[in-house]
């Protein structure tokens, strides 16, 4: 399995060749509450690093879902559409948002490893 970096944001990002896999973590669904409906991106659509990707709405609020680097949209996971709860059952599986091509591998570096964002969600908890 491809290692998971994570953002400030709680967004994580697994590479697997070219492309990358993205979506929120388990303690961003935790926070969020139930999720009651994912607004995916287009596929085909250029996104810069940090730019707004998708919308995640629960119970609780709204969030933005933000591309942790520059890349294409390549897929979506269009089973989030009918059933949105997926995220709150599988946040870093089956619960994914969209897979990216990454414009720049340089991206990746930026980006925290699982156990530096272990050690940042222990300072905002």
């Amino acid at each position: 399995m491809a290692t998971a970096r994570y953002t400030r944001d709680h967004e994580w990002i697994r590479v697997d060749g070219e492309v990358a896999t993205v979506g929120i973590t388990g303690y961003a669904q935790e926070q969020l509450g139930d999720v009651v409906y994912v607004e995916l991106p287009e596929i085909g659509r250029q996104v810069e690093k940090g730019e707004e990707a998708a919308v995640v709405e629960s119970v609780k609020a709204a969030a933005e879902v933000y591309a942790p680097v520059a890349g294409e949209i390549v897929a979506v996971n269009g089973a989030l559409e009918g059933a949105p709860g997926t995220v709150n059952a599988a946040a870093e599986g089956n619960g994914w948002f969209f897979k990216m091509r990454m414009a720049q591998s340089a991206d990746l570096a930026t980006l925290m490893s699982e156990e530096q964002y272990q050690a940042f969600l222990e300072t905002i908890s």
